[in-house]
Formats: C-alpha cells, sequence, structure tokens
C-alpha cells in the first residue's frame, strides 16, 4: 500500500500535498508520502481548505459533510479522513473486510 494513504475501519485516511492557485482542478498523483492535488482556490482565508473538500468530496462521491480536514490547516501537506468513499481513485485499493 502506498504511504500517501490509510484505511481507518470505513474511513479513508488521506495525505495531501496542495498546490492552490492553479489552473484548473485535478489530482496529480503521488508526491513522496503524500497525493499531490492541484486546486483553483487561493490559500487565502481557509479558501485552499474549503475547496479541497468540495473536491474531495465531489472526486469520492461523499457529501462535504463526510470530509474532515484531520491536519495541516496552514501548511500544504495536509490530513482528510473521508468516511466510507462511494468511490475509489486509481492507486487506492478497498479496505479490506
Amino acid at each position: 500500500m502506498p504511504g500517501w494513504y490509510h484505511w481507518d475501519g470505513d474511513v479513508l485516511v488521506l495525505q495531501v500535498h496542495a498546490q492552490p492557485r492553479a489552473r484548473h482542478d485535478e489530482i496529480v498523483g503521488p508526491h513522496g508520502d503524500a497525493l499531490k492535488i492541484r486546486i483553483t482556490a487561493p490559500p487565502v482565508d481557509g479558501k485552499a481548505n474549503g475547496h479541497l473538500v468540495t473536491f474531495l468530496a465531489r472526486t469520492f462521491g461523499v457529501v462535504r459533510s463526510e470530509v474532515q480536514l484531520a491536519g495541516g490547516t496552514a501548511g500544504r501537506r495536509k490530513r482528510f479522513r473521508i468516511r466510507r468513499p462511494a468511490k475509489l481513485i486509481a492507486g487506492i485499493d478497498p479496505p479490506e473486510k
């Protein structure tokens, strides 16, 4: 399993390297021990964090309230917890039962 995610029961814990002020929102791929994500929002007044939560909710097929920013509010390195994702991206295996 890559070092940028792990499962905590039915919760996906995702390590993210955020790149704000990009041309468009996209998942770039692994970046060391994190998943690099480009977003269009600026890193001002929490806009980038809110935009990342919305982007991750849409990407993983959950409502915004199922995505929690668990660490890294002020830096590029962030940790998210996504409850019961309905969709998974390439590189993420489903949890073992």
